[in-house]
């Protein structure tokens, strides 16, 4: 398979991974179970349309929110997300902002144990960049 394909692969998993750890820990975080699929890849479109433009408005109005683009990133995600598919529940601010975190970490931790594990190719080629 193609290192585009298995990114693209690694990312809805790092994706879907974070969503369920937020519905795992977070009381009135729910996504309906046959939405799932349509959840995880709503928000990883918005995530990887909103990525660019939030990553260019940080650069030119705020430069000290670069560190935190991502997060920012995952906030709009599920924002957007929430308004567009009918399955997921986010259950208030405070569940927003907690989910912001969880799902950001889940993703993350995913993103570096999936190449590890599961997609060898992807771990290669950041090795020899």
């Amino acid at each position: 398979m193609s290192r585009r394909i298995l990114s693209a692969v690694a990312l809805l998993i790092g994706n879907a991974v974070g969503l369920l750890l937020a519905v795992a820990l977070l009381p009135g975080f729910k996504i309906a179970p046959l939405s799932i699929i349509v959840v995880v890849l709503v928000f990883t479109v918005v995530q990887v349309i909103a990525d660019p433009l939030i990553t260019r408005i940080s650069e030119k109005n705020v430069p000290a929110l670069k560190g935190g683009v991502a997060l920012a990133v995952t906030f709009v995600g599920l924002l957007i997300t929430d308004l567009i598919a009918s399955g997921l529940t986010i259950g208030g601010v405070s569940n927003l902002l907690a989910a912001t975190l969880l799902v950001w970490l889940g993703a993350v931790i995913a993103g570096v144990l999936i190449p590890m594990f599961l997609f060898k190719e992807l771990q290669d080629n950041k090795a020899k960049k």
